[in-house]
Order: structure tokens, then sequence, then C-alpha cells
């Protein structure tokens, strides 16, 4: 299991590194978007995991999935700790309204993503007849 949550978290964070290399160079703001869209995307994700596995019956390989890919791949995949940086970072560069409204809408956009996710993740279950 350790090796599998490690696998899972280092392939979350080679996602992360390869989606914020590509927002970066499209990115024609100051504002770390690539951050933002990985914690987005990451809370996403994580709900639409967790809607569709936390209902399931699948005994221990269920709970060894949602482990793998939960813990393992969307913890290596999003990073709180470098949006907390970038919203210092922000507020010191470019003032503090700019930290504070990058570090909201982070927040409410993660937020927002993860019920989302959730919703769509249980009625996907609902609807393969998993629940």
């Amino acid at each position: 299991m350790i090796l599998l949550l490690a696998l899972g978290g280092g392939l979350g964070a080679v996602a992360r590194f390869v989606v914020d290399a590509v927002v970066a160079r499209r990115n024609p703001f100051r504002v770390p978007l690539g951050t933002m869209l990985i914690n987005v995307t990451g809370s996403l994700l994580l709900g639409l995991l967790t809607g569709l596995l936390v209902t399931s019956s699948a005994g221990s390989s269920g709970a060894t999935v949602r482990a793998v890919l939960g813990t393992g791949f969307c913890g290596g995949y999003t990073t709180f700790s470098t949006a907390s940086v970038e919203t210092v970072r922000l507020w010191l560069a470019e003032g503090r309204a700019t930290g504070l409204r990058y570090a909201g809408a982070t927040l409410l956009g993660s937020l927002a993503a993860a019920a989302v996710g959730l919703g769509l993740g249980h009625l996907l279950a609902a609807t393969n007849g998993v629940a």
C-alpha cells in the first residue's frame, strides 16, 4: 500500500509540474493561474472520486483505490503550500487586494469544484447502480 501511495503521489506531482508549466507559458497575467487551476481541478477530481467510491461496496479494493487516487494522486497534484506562498507573494508585490482576491478565488473555486465533483460522483454512482 505504501508503494502504491508513493506512486500515486509521484504521478500527481508530475502532473502538477506539467500543468503548471503549460499554464505558465500561456499566462499573460501576473497572477499564478497554474496553481489555482491545479487546486480547483484537483478538488473536482477528489470530489468526484469521493462521490463515486465512498458509496460503493467495493470493500478493501475500494479503500485502496480511494487511498491511492485520493490521498496519493490528488495529494501530490494539489498544493496548498504553494497557493499560500503565492498569496503572500501577491500581497507583497501587487497589494493586499490582489492577494486577497487570489486567495478567495482559489478557496471558493476549490470548494465549488469539490461540491460539483461530489455531486457528479454520487449521480454517476447511482446511475451505474454502485450506490
